[in-house]
């Protein structure tokens, strides 16, 4: 997939994905207009739909032979579905799903090792977390912090991925942001997202370094109240 056309794929999923939950949206929303308690819990519901990037952090360590070994995946960008549950601006909960394809680069003194070219895996985030939607800070533009943890499976594609399993990492994270509503049920959002693990290593203990790694996710992206 080249450079250009993978953003591209991505955007065409994000847009696809929120219009059509849009859809089903109003006519959930039109179904439970005569129950008042079912139209409340739907009002702290939202979702939102957001392309991001992935910047990843080289990692560096010594496997089961005692060899240095450095590890980094491609910068890339992929897609990140939230559904909030809001209660109060200082409690509420979410679960996160992202999806981003990209390659795992295993290298010694700059070269490939073991495997030429890396490994190349969809990446695929389950996550809940604590949400806060603290005071307007600038005139009706919301700020909000999460916090959470999960997991993240590392599973390599049929054509680069070395025939290798999927295997999943601990995953913690951290979001900050704000959002913009333009109607009751529409808005935007923008967010900075960093998602920690340990280096993916593929069930392989020529790869395993056994170091921690980063992830940082900025997103923008669209929002649907209920």
């Amino acid at each position: 997939m080249s450079i250009v056309s993978r953003p591209l794929r991505v955007w065409s999923f994000v847009f696809c994905l929120f219009a059509t939950l849009a859809s089903s949206s109003s006519a959930q929303a039109q179904a439970t207009s005569g129950n008042p308690f079912l139209q409340k819990q739907l009002s702290r519901l939202d979702l939102g739909v957001s392309a991001i990037g992935s910047i990843n952090k080289s990692t560096s360590g010594t496997n089961y032979l005692g060899l240095d070994l450095d590890q980094k995946a491609g910068t890339t960008v992929g897609a990140l579905v939230t559904i909030r549950y809001t209660k109060s601006p200082y409690i509420g909960g979410e679960f996160n799903y992202t999806y981003i394809r990209s390659t795992q680069h295993y290298t010694q003194n700059g070269q490939d090792a073991y495997l030429i070219g890396g490994v190349q895996s969809n990446a695929s985030e389950y996550t809940l977390g604590y949400v806060i939607h603290p005071p307007h800070l600038l005139l009706t533009t919301q700020p909000f912090v999460s916090v959470g943890l999960g997991s993240t499976q590392f599973k390599p594609t049929p054509g680069g991925g070395q025939g290798l399993p999927a295997r999943a990492r601990m995953t913690y994270y951290y979001a900050v942001g704000l959002e913009k509503d333009f109607t009751p049920h529409f808005g935007v959002r923008a967010q900075l997202r960093q998602t920690f693990y340990k280096a993916p290593d593929f069930g392989q203990n020529y790869l395993a370094i056994e170091a921690q790694t980063w992830s940082l996710e900025p997103g923008i992206g669209f929002v649907l109240h209920f």
